[in-house]
């Protein structure tokens, strides 16, 4: 089974950057998708973009695009989320995921993954 580890978050201001990590064990990282996700207080998991084993990228979520960038090191069984231009909107738990079969496109459904880090926090002060 998969093992997922998010690393990256903190406190930021308006308008700085993060970068989060994801670190995939348990198989080849290049055999699956990667997403990210994040949740808001009160607010359901939301998509915000996958890469695929091939590199091919889907974005989900419209007020990120422009600022957030995804990415992978399959050689270090990574995945990233690059974060510019943040904003206390942003302010939520970030999670990797993945799904369960490696053959499996790209989505941005949190109930069609079935891997999940533990996730971490991004807090973006005004």
């Amino acid at each position: 089974q998969l093992r997922l580890v998010e690393s990256g978050g903190g406190l930021v201001q308006s308008g700085g950057s993060l970068r989060l990590s994801c670190a995939v064990s348990g198989s080849t990282l290049n055999d699956y998708p990667i997403a990210w996700f994040r949740q808001a207080p009160g607010k359901e998991r939301e998509g915000i973009s996958c890469i695929t084993r091939a590199g091919s990228i889907s974005n989900y979520l419209d007020s990120v695009k422009g600022r957030f960038t995804i990415s992978r090191d399959n050689a270090k069984n990574m995945v990233y989320l690059q974060m510019n231009s943040l904003s206390p909107e942003d302010t939520a738990i970030y999670y990797c995921a993945t799904r369960a079969r490696s053959w499996y496109g790209c989505s941005g459904r949190p109930y069609d993954h079935e891997s999940w880090g533990q996730g971490t926090q991004v807090t973006v002060s005004s």
